[in-house]
């Protein structure tokens, strides 16, 4: 008797629900949050916990269990690296379910599955530009105004190649390789 040897099945096969199961858990890791209804949320959500506490011991054997399950090198390094201590003060609970409302296709029920200490990533602002009053400093003018001045302007001819398409491929045919399909030695006898 299968006494609480329950999962939530997705009416998938097993390999299709191992394989839905490790790719979720694959997109959480990389992503911290994912959109998916609240059924295949509640499936996986177990897996990246157990992955999670996996990543906070940090040994050789915690590293080849969570490679059987993710099968990516490069993945579970950024799990033991990244993920692992900034949860280890935590005994469980890394990863939470929100609830979203209803799809409005077919009325399945949305959710976001997103870890609970989420790291902001760090965003690269644009270089400014030097203002042409602001290039000299000290009396010394800079390395830009010299390459400025080297720079040759633009050609006629050169803008002419922009305009005109007549060194662009020609389009291909619509339906242009059926023909070729047809013309086969074995089609006719």
């Amino acid at each position: 008797m299968r006494h609480k040897d329950k999962r939530l099945q997705l009416n998938r096969f097993t390999s299709w629900y191992k394989a839905t199961m490790i790719s979720m858990a694959r997109s959480v890791l990389i992503n911290q949050s994912i959109k998916t209804t609240k059924h295949r949320a509640m499936a996986v959500k177990p897996l990246v916990e157990k992955l999670i506490t996996l990543a906070k011991e940090d040994t050789l054997t915690a590293r080849r269990r969570a490679f059987q399950i993710l099968g990516d090198h490069k993945l579970v390094s950024a799990l033991f690296k990244d993920i692992g201590p900034r949860f280890a003060k935590r005994t469980g609970g890394y990863v939470r379910v929100i609830g979203l409302g209803n799809r409005r296709g077919d009325g399945a029920e949305m959710s976001i599955l997103e870890f609970t200490e989420i790291k902001k990533r760090e965003v690269k602002k644009p270089k400014k530009e030097a203002v042409k009053g602001e290039e000299k400093t000290a009396g010394k003018p800079s390395e830009q105004s010299a390459e400025e001045h080297k720079q040759k302007p633009r050609t006629d001819t050169a803008v002419k190649e922009e305009k005109h398409p007549e060194n662009k491929k020609p389009a291909k045919k619509f339906l242009g390789g059926i023909r070729n399909i047809f013309k086969k030695e074995r089609d006719s006898l």
